[in-house]
């Protein structure tokens, strides 16, 4: 086999994360495997698109949060236009709250950041070999789920909320304002006043002040992104 012929049998990948040093990170991992290589990359979901439709990569690697979009949505968008290309997850964010949420919406694994060193190669592997990946606990769980067991702890009321309502409510607890968060997810200002109140009785809260707090206190446990 030639060294063209082996170049164009690596696995091509998309990294994209609104932190550039993260990309960077993930980069060195990915090149240093000889069977992979980085094609592209992307902080936000309109510049994944486009690298994603120039560069035709395996695979995508992507954060729930982005610069100015949201992970979740950008996977949607992708299983939509993309079909064929297989996505991983590689987020902060708690795999508990976000996993089910990611795999719902196109991707195909979910690992967390603070294990990717050791962990996301080996899930990369996975999920280009057609498979899905996560954590042991976070397969337990959802093996609970299909088979309708009970769950040992009862579902926090977080988990309750859509996709939509879950980014309004991390926006609030980043400080964003109503007429803030309807220009980010260009939707009206009655239409995030009405996502506000959805969120309020899902979460047992009765006033906004109670939301913002609430909001606050769960951007904080989440690292504050």
């Amino acid at each position: 086999m030639t060294t063209q012929d082996a170049q164009n049998k690596k696995k091509r990948i998309v990294v994209v994360d609104d932190h550039s040093i993260v990309r960077r990170g993930f980069i060195y991992l990915i090149e240093d495997e000889p069977d992979m290589e980085v094609c592209g990359e992307a902080e936000d979901a309109p510049q994944a698109i486009d690298v994603i439709a120039a560069a035709s990569p395996d695979l995508a690697i992507i954060d729930i949060t982005l610069k100015t979009s949201s992970g979740i949505d950008l996977i949607k968008q992708l299983r939509g236009q993309f079909p064929t290309l297989s996505m991983l997850v590689v987020s902060m964010h708690d795999e508990i709250l976000y996993a089910e949420r990611a795999l719902h919406a196109g991707a195909r694994g979910y690992i967390m950041k603070q294990e990717a060193d050791e962990k996301m190669v080996h899930a990369i592997r996975r999920v280009l070999d057609g498979g899905v990946y996560v954590s042991e606990k976070m397969t337990e769980r959802l093996l609970n789920i299909v088979t309708d067991s009970q769950r040992s702890h009862p579902v926090a009321l977080v988990e309750t909320l859509s996709d939509r309502e879950l980014e309004v409510f991390r926006m609030i607890g980043r400080g964003a304002e109503t007429r803030q968060i309807a220009e980010a997810l260009n939707v009206g200002f009655k239409t995030v006043a009405t996502y506000r109140e959805r969120i309020k009785k899902k979460l047992n809260l009765d006033s906004a002040s109670q939301l913002i707090q609430c909001a606050v206190e769960y951007v904080v446990r989440e690292g504050g992104a």
